[in-house]
């Protein structure tokens, strides 16, 4: 063929190709090139026409490069597969060549394609990456990881699998995944299977579940179970991701055990408060009646010391009786709920304070507007009645003030009871809703020290808060909150 026609016919070829294409003579000099190769590597196409093809190469291999050219296949002349090539801007990139000898009326010539493979390298290192992840994962995850086949047969099996089991990965590659199943798991497992490859009915498959698993010991042991199913091709293949909760459920057992007897012992010291309460106000009765009996019969017979004697013991009987009520009061908070109702604070409140009948020096408050519970009425007039009736019973100002408020608090309601008496040192806050705790001497002010444990088991009953705030001398505010839905407390404990 002509020369001439050759070269034209290679100029045809150049100018057509959408890939970089580039001719190079036996010395490595590049005689031709094409536009996408000029704009791959950021030349102007006639700057690259004359010079050695190693200015395509990066300055470290470009020794390298022409060495395997002058002595190497002419045809591998600039390496085959990929390797890094350099733009005019010094930055290189990975490409791919493809060699092709020429025969040009005896000159020799190698025609090279270029391929950008940058987009692939980034793909490929992705995926290298993301697999890399997903290995650290598989061999670091403290749950043990199953892979199996369609066939039920095992294919992988991380280190937390094989401890969880007690075999190496080597032994159960190629088994059925039920050697690691008890019967009757084992024996339903290959039907099963079998089942839902030929109707999609799923019964593990997508949702996790406890199970039992076998070890290679014939220990068997509870786990919980999630199965995910994939697709490689047109194989499917499915992962186990096994969890041990040996601990957990032994931990459960311990958890029952502990409640069951502490219901138990909740229920019989319920039991014992309302007994021993109940048989001691009997002898109390006959004792309070004895000691009335005598301070009205033969009170005349008495003398000032022996009349002050009866008034305390009449006193003390009084006391006990009082404390006995309210230790029946507070064990019957645990038995059992009352009705519910609509109760009308405006309406519950007055009454309270009319019970109570508050002295003249005495005012007590009631905001207007209190809101409508749905609650059980008696204990929330307990609530109230034990609040006022302490702030009346410790009030020290000739002018006492009550007063009775609530705010709205969005999912709950505020109350609070405010008084001007003397007021309670923070360090006394905590303790005074303890049992049997007062701050004042009882031959001074007659109390239990049950009423604000009381009042405390009943707002946690209603599954609200009680706090105060006081200032010594000045009076103090006890503030309790309820959920405007209400919820019994019980429900949440023993």
């Amino acid at each position: 063929m002509n020369p001439e026609c050759i070269h034209t016919r290679l100029d045809w070829l150049l100018s057509a190709a959408r890939d970089p294409m580039l001719v190079c003579d036996r010395a490595g000099i590049i005689v031709r090139a094409n536009r996408p190769l000029a704009a791959l590597f950021g030349w102007a196409l006639e700057d690259l026409i004359g010079e050695p093809v190693e200015i395509l190469v990066p300055p470290e291999a470009r020794g390298r490069h022409a060495v395997l050219r002058r002595h190497g296949d002419s045809a591998r002349a600039m390496g085959s597969g990929r390797f890094m090539a350099v733009d005019c801007a010094g930055r290189t990139f990975p490409v791919e060549v493809s060699l092709a000898p020429l025969d040009a009326d005896g000159t020799v010539l190698t025609l090279a394609t270029v391929h950008d493979v940058r987009a692939r390298a980034d793909a490929e290192q992705a995926l290298r990456d993301s697999e890399a992840r997903m290995r650290a994962v598989f061999e670091t995850a403290a749950d043990g990881i199953i892979t199996i086949d369609e066939r039920g047969l095992i294919e992988r099996v991380n280190p937390a699998a094989e401890r969880m089991f007690g075999y190496a990965e080597a032994e159960l590659a190629g088994r059925n995944v039920s050697v690691l199943m008890p019967s009757p798991d084992r024996d339903r497992h290959d039907g099963y299977l079998r089942h839902y490859l030929r109707t999609g009915e799923r019964r593990i498959i997508g949702s996790g579940r406890e199970v039992h698993g076998l070890r290679k010991d014939g220990t068997v042991f509870a786990m919980e179970l999630a199965v995910t199913e994939m697709r490689i091709g047109d194989a499917r293949m499915f992962t186990g991701l096994v969890r041990d909760i040996t601990a957990r459920k032994e931990s459960e057992r311990q958890a029952a055990v502990l409640l069951q007897g502490l219901r138990a012992a909740n229920e019989e010291l319920s039991n014992f408060a309302y007994v021993v309460s109940h048989d001691l106000k009997a002898p109390l009765r006959a004792i309070g009646a004895l000691a009335d009996w005598i301070a009205t019969d033969h009170g005349d017979r008495l003398d000032d010391e022996g009349r002050e004697h009866m008034r305390l013991l009449i006193s003390r009987v009084h006391r006990m009786g009082n404390l006995i009520d309210g230790i029946l009061q507070y064990s019957r908070l645990g038995r059992g709920g009352g009705t519910l109702c609509m109760v009308d604070l405006n309406a519950a409140v007055a009454e309270v304070v009319d019970l109570l009948v508050p002295p003249p020096s005495i005012v007590v408050t009631v905001a207007p507007g209190l809101p409508v519970l749905w609650t059980e009425p008696t204990r929330i007039r307990q609530v109230f009645h034990n609040l006022i009736s302490n702030a009346i019973k410790y009030m020290d100002k000739p002018a006492g003030r009550i007063d009775v408020s609530c705010a709205d608090e969005g999912e709950r309601w505020c109350f609070a009871v405010a008084d001007n008496g003397p007021g309670i040192e923070r360090r006394h806050y905590e303790r005074i809703f303890q049992l049997f705790q007062t701050l004042a001497p009882r031959d001074r002010v007659e109390s239990t020290g049950v009423g604000l444990a009381l009042v405390r088991k009943i707002i946690d009953l209603l599954g609200g808060q009680v706090w105060l705030d006081s200032v010594p001398g000045e009076g103090s505010t006890f503030y309790f909150s309820i959920p405007k839905a209400y919820r019994d407390a019980r429900q949440d404990s023993p």
